[in-house]
């Protein structure tokens, strides 16, 4: 049977797709997470719901919409936060709600029939298309043209941005180009895991990885392994049961962690005997 699972086109399309976005989520998410943006990353990915039914209404690609409402959102948040004395947490609350509801609104004016959103709530990695992949592919060559040359001058800015001020670290400016890139990977998610799963895979695999490591680089490469990982348990869960891959994927996401957060334990434990 496994041997089977690795036939199908759509099988190596969506392999594919989860090892680009288990590498762009594992350096997106671990920012995400380091900086405890992910209810910000919440706000942007439920607030793109707007574009997607601008989308539909206009008669264009959803996702060429929710990716425009998502880019305004993230920079929006950091902007009305930063410049309006706005609590962060308030002006994601205003976000997220105004985009579900032009989203609906959108929608409900569309002509003919209601479109299925069920793609777009709950993701279907196994529909990933080859113009899904190239999206991707340019994505995650964004990411690292932005972390690569400037990860020191990044980790400056996530952890001590008092630090990276002083030392004329331009921060507002790498701020302002994360939370677009946070942004773009979360509606770049959406065809993989959809709308209302899109927050775990930013979160879960980095949440992990801090089990293991406080190290910025670390947990970084730890995110993608263990992304993948799951992504790929979660196909092969999916294919066998005949269930939503978006789901199978976030289930063995969480079992993943439960795993790594009990051999964590296991390990300390035996430590603290043998001292």
């Amino acid at each position: 049977m496994i041997l089977d699972f690795f036939n199908y086109d759509f099988i190596r399309f969506a392999l594919a797709a989860s090892l680009l976005g288990s590498i762009t989520a594992g350096i997106i998410g671990t920012y995400v997470v380091t900086r405890r943006m992910v209810f910000i990353t919440g706000g942007i990915t439920h607030a793109s719901f707007g574009g997607l039914g601008l989308g539909f209404f206009l008669g264009i690609n959803p996702l060429i919409g929710a990716a425009i409402f998502g880019l305004v959102s993230g920079v929006g948040v950091e902007y009305l936060s930063r410049f309006h004395k706005i609590r962060e947490d308030s002006v994601i609350a205003m976000v997220w709600s105004f985009g579900m509801a032009l989203g609906i609104i959108f929608i409900s004016l569309s002509p003919g029939y209601a479109p299925n959103l069920m793609s777009y709530l709950f993701g279907n990695i196994l529909s990933v298309s080859t113009q899904d992949l190239w999206i991707m592919g340019i994505l995650l060559i964004l990411v690292l043209a932005l972390f690569i040359p400037f990860f020191r001058l990044i980790q400056y800015a996530t952890f001590d941005e008092d630090f990276a001020r002083t030392s004329r670290v331009p921060v507002s400016l790498f701020k302002y180009l994360l939370a677009a890139l946070v942004a773009l990977t979360a509606v770049v998610y959406i065809r993989v895991a959809g709308i209302i799963l899109v927050l775990s895979l930013l979160t879960i695999p980095q949440n992990t990885a801090l089990l293991f490591s406080n190290n910025l680089k670390k947990i970084m490469w730890l995110s993608i392994g263990i992304g993948f990982l799951g992504s790929l348990i979660g196909l092969i869960i999916s294919y066998a049961w005949d269930i939503p891959s978006g789901a199978s994927i976030i289930f063995s996401l969480v079992i993943l962690y439960f795993a790594g957060s009990a051999g964590n334990a296991i390990f300390k434990a035996r430590k603290k005997i043998k001292h």
